[in-house]
């Protein structure tokens, strides 16, 4: 925002330091505590009676600092790796902001071990934590399939759709980003991909948590229908 305002490209080594800290930071900490938003609808839905048990003020205060903090030292990490090897290809990156595929194309050091124990470790987390929510889903529509009546069905998957959309949209915007053939990588795309995983989940979350208000939702259904019958 600041190089915008001030039309200019330049950013000091700590502040593309922090930058990137704060980058990892915010999308793995989304990652984690969607994590754990489905295991608050798995057992709210799969296990009602046991909900208030279960989770408590006290449980979900614990699983939402273990997700922040689990953040934070996975984006210290990534970050001390990164700053830690030498660059010696110039100082210009061919983005909008400071990415990790972008600086170590700077980067002359042969030693790439450290990066790949991380990046298995990121593979790791990210697979756990997909195979986690994906099974948390599969057992919710079980049990909502079996609901009999309709009503209750419909009220039970408006609780997890919204939940589901904003995983499905940061999930596939980092996967489209990151696991794109290395034939097909330019700046062009490069540049585009990084807007539609930093800038798009961000901008679209807002809409699709708030859809639950009735009120919206009925602003939204005069605005498309209206517009449709424009055309």
């Amino acid at each position: 925002m600041h190089n915008s305002l001030w039309d200019t490209r330049n950013i000091s080594y700590s502040g593309c330091a922090a930058q990137l800290f704060f980058l990892l930071f915010f999308i793995s900490a989304e990652y984690f505590l969607l994590t754990v938003m489905s295991y608050d609808r798995y057992m709210s839905i799969c296990k009602p009676l046991h909900y208030g048990t279960l989770l408590g003020s006290r449980a979900c205060a614990h699983m939402a600092a273990a997700a922040w903090a689990s953040a934070f030292l996975y984006s210290l990490l990534h970050t001390a790796n990164t700053f830690s090897l030498p660059l010696c290809h110039g100082n210009a990156l061919d983005q909008f902001f400071c990415e990790i595929p972008q600086i170590l194309k700077l980067s002359c050091s042969k030693s790439y071990l450290r990066e790949l124990g991380l990046l298995t470790l990121s593979v790791c987390l990210v697979l756990g934590c997909f195979v986690f929510i994906v099974f948390s889903y599969v057992q919710i529509f079980r049990v909502v399939l079996r609901i009999p009546s309709e009503q209750g069905r419909h009220k039970a998957f408006s609780t997890c759709l919204h939940h589901l959309a904003v995983v499905s949209l940061l999930v596939s915007t980092v996967a489209v980003a990151y696991q794109k053939p290395l034939s097909m990588s330019s700046p062009s795309l490069d540049l585009a991909l990084s807007v539609l995983y930093s800038v798009v989940p961000p901008a679209l979350n807002p809409l699709i948590y708030s859809l639950r208000n009735q009120e919206l939702k009925a602003a939204v259904w005069r605005l498309m229908t209206g517009c449709s019958q424009e055309h």
